[in-house]
């Protein structure tokens, strides 16, 4: 997707803003940035914990990667305000309908040919820590597009009260998981559950490493 560098000046300038806050006043680390793709199209499927991670994701990948774009899909109800449309808009959200949207996965879709794009597979946001189901629709993006798909742990920003300071928090980045043998098989439902299953295996040993594992069962 063509985007102006003006736009990725600004989208670079708000999270070195955000990053400021989060990483000096607080202490928000980054862990394992070296197993993100600079180039072609990434997933970034994270866990779901905070209405902020939205915001945080992208400082963690553009402290590294200057002007580029992280796209998420967020909730329509957050665009009918004329000023957080314009605002979410220009860092690069997009408004998704509740239930199937099919005009938002074509713009998933397209997105993951070149672009990185944050997606937290539970569809839902377990501010407990729990780590939840994913959600099948997750598997069948990546069964269509085939991007690198990084697993993302983000443990203890469901803490955080804002504004705060000297409240720690930390996201870590795994190695790009492997579906080629999932890839084989057929484009059903069975095969996207298999596929979201394995990013969500991927999540939990990323928190598991961090002695941050919590289990909805």
């Amino acid at each position: 997707m063509k985007v102006s560098l003006f736009r990725r000046v600004w989208v670079t300038f708000s999270a070195h803003v955000i990053g400021f806050y989060a990483s000096t006043i607080n202490r928000f680390r980054v862990k394992g940035f070296e197993n993100l793709p600079k180039d072609g199209g990434v997933l970034i499927a994270s866990n779901h914990i905070s209405a902020y991670e939205t915001i945080f994701i992208p400082w963690a990948v553009l402290q590294h990667y200057p002007l580029q774009m992280v796209w998420a899909p967020a909730k329509e109800e957050l665009f009918h305000n004329s000023f957080q449309r314009w605002l979410y808009g220009s860092w690069g959200a997009f408004p998704v309908k509740r239930g199937r949207d099919v005009r938002a996965g074509k713009v998933i879709n397209d997105l993951l040919q070149t672009e990185k794009v944050m997606l937290f597979p539970e569809g839902t946001r377990h501010k407990s820590g729990v780590l939840g189901k994913g959600n099948r629709g997750v598997g069948k993006i990546i069964y269509d597009t085939r991007p690198a798909v990084v697993p993302t742990a983000l443990i203890g920003l469901n803490r955080w009260e804002f504004p705060g300071r000297g409240q720690e928090a930390t996201i870590v980045f795994g190695s790009p998981l492997d579906f080629s043998d999932l890839f084989q098989l057929e484009d059903r439902k069975e095969t996207h559950q298999m596929i979201v299953d394995r990013v969500m295996d991927g999540i939990a040993d990323l928190l598991k490493a961090e002695g941050a594992y919590v289990n909805e069962d």
